[in-house]
């Protein structure tokens, strides 16, 4: 009977750029995903509308509040999806990541 060897945690660094062509659908969105999130409003610093309108002003925030990275990975066969960060920038590209 074989083994199964042990699982190896590695770390996978992402850059992907994108292009907005419709920022109040993009707000609209994270919005939305805010406003059906289970979050005890009690325990916030803001409420649920002081939360939505920085979102609606802020479309970096709104963005890097709803990309899902955890799709990254999906049909790739030995790969379990443990964790990530994603963010999101306007502005020129960081130091350390080549422009292509």
């Amino acid at each position: 009977m074989d083994v199964p060897p042990e699982p190896v945690t590695l770390h996978l660094y992402c850059r992907v750029d994108v292009v907005v062509t419709d920022p109040a659908a993009v707000t609209g969105h994270a919005v939305a995903e805010l406003r059906s999130a289970r979050i005890d409003w009690s325990s916030e610093e803001d409420d649920l509308d002081t939360a939505a309108e920085e979102l609606r002003g802020d479309l970096t925030a709104s963005l890097a509040s709803v990309v899902d990275v955890t799709g990254l990975v999906d049909e790739i066969p030995g790969i379990e999806f443990r964790g990530g960060h994603c963010w999101a920038e306007s502005g020129p590209v960081r130091e350390g990541f080549p422009v292509r």
